[in-house]
């Protein structure tokens, strides 16, 4: 198996472990609309880096990176709405 397969490989189960750490926190905030605990600037700045993120990542082919970046973006923007409809 040449290397760049591996590389795939390891990038689809990082991307795999990275999303499905964030679910739980995720998960939880849209069941009970309770985001007392985080900081609306943080969420704000964790969003807009994410944005700017995707600059870097258009350039890249498409793959894992993708894929994880697509989900952070997605739980951000849904975390800072859920903050700021309540």
């Amino acid at each position: 198996m040449d290397s760049s397969r591996i590389q795939i490989y390891v990038g689809f189960f990082c991307t795999v472990v990275f999303a499905s750490s964030k679910l739980p926190m995720l998960l939880k905030a849209l069941r009970t609309r309770d985001l007392h605990s985080y900081s609306r600037a943080h969420l704000v700045m964790s969003t807009g880096g994410n944005l700017l993120y995707w600059i870097y990542v258009a350039g890249l082919p498409i793959g894992p990176v993708w894929f994880l970046q697509a989900f952070f973006t997605l739980a951000d923007i849904t975390m800072l709405f859920v903050l700021l409809s309540q």
